[in-house]
């Protein structure tokens, strides 16, 4: 899974000559639409790494899209869009800049969607950086000049489509330093990104200024729009509910709290790592992307290095 998502942020930038190196073969994926609540479906990978989780409103205003996959999942993305609308995207949303969320960004303009993103997405994607994630690094070059973002925000921005209103707001340093939460008030559904995920434990991008301290902190701003009604949209992993995200919260704090009390006696982070942690939560969220002791570690990493860095 570490190999995939490194290998989808290479195939994001370099195209499909990139996704020879992926070990999950595009081709033999499938993608299934869901219905969710009100104008709002999802769209899941099945059968190998898709990318993210889309989310889609259609209506008479037009097709509103959150995320796009790897690139080479481009043309299914298009065609199961297509199953809820004959209409091409009119606006598609980036959660933030890795390439299993904004990855068909190229393929979408080229569609005619307007690319909408918090500034830093945009920033990210246009010039050369480092991703480092379990002891391992990747170059990103710059992403083609179409697959950016043309309209950005710093705080939010609201789009009034498809009988609802829609609040994008962004939550600052949580998987990344350009997160973007999609609010359908009127449907009351939430798309979250990657600032959660109910498949394992999060990876914090501290490469892209990531935080846990900013994970819980927009579990915090969420969690007040929930009711019992309430669809999250995660990520990765399947369509959760405002109990869901309660847990995981309490899991990132008492996670946080532990490491940040371990620092705090002058651990090291072997040391920590030995103490186990995550131990109480291992058997729900340490089956995923991250293990337990990456996720100690990405904690650990995350509240010892200083901001900025």
């Amino acid at each position: 899974m570490k190999k995939l998502f490194m290998s989808a942020l290479v195939v994001a930038a370099l195209g499909s000559a990139a996704s020879a190196q992926m070990d999950s073969d595009p081709a033999k994926i499938r993608l299934e639409v869901s219905r969710v609540a009100g104008s709002v479906s999802m769209i899941t990978g099945v059968g190998g790494f898709a990318g993210g989780n889309v989310g889609v409103s259609v209506g008479e205003d037009g097709v509103f899209v959150i995320d796009d996959e790897i690139k080479p999942m481009t043309p299914k993305l298009k065609a199961a869009v297509a199953t809820l609308s004959k209409q091409p995207p009119r606006f598609l949303i980036n959660t933030h800049w890795h390439g299993d969320h904004a990855g068909g960004n190229e393929g979408m303009a080229e569609s005619g969607a307007i690319l909408v993103a918090h500034d830093n997405v945009r920033e990210r994607m246009s010039a050369e950086h480092i991703v480092e994630f379990g002891g391992e690094q990747e170059k990103i070059p710059a992403s083609p000049a179409k697959a950016l973002p043309i309209l950005t925000f710093s705080q939010e921005v609201t789009f009034h489509l498809n009988g609802d209103v829609v609040h994008v707001f962004h939550v600052a340093n949580a998987h990344t330093d350009g997160d973007a939460i999609v609010h359908f008030r009127k449907a009351n559904v939430i798309h979250m990104g990657d600032t959660f995920v109910t498949m394992g434990y999060p990876f914090i991008d501290l490469s892209s200024g990531g935080s846990v301290e900013g994970f819980i902190k927009a579990a915090d701003r969420v969690l007040p729009l929930c009711n019992d009604s309430t669809k999250i949209i995660p990520g990765h992993g399947p369509l959760a509910d405002r109990k869901k995200l309660t847990e995981w919260r309490q899991m990132l704090v008492k996670i946080r709290d532990r490491v940040a009390a371990a620092i705090a006696k002058k651990q090291k982070l072997e040391q920590v790592k030995a103490a186990k942690p995550t131990a109480e939560f291992d058997a729900v969220w340490g089956q995923g992307f991250l293990k337990p002791d990456e996720m100690v570690e990405v904690v650990f990493r995350s509240l010892t290095t200083p901001k900025g860095k």
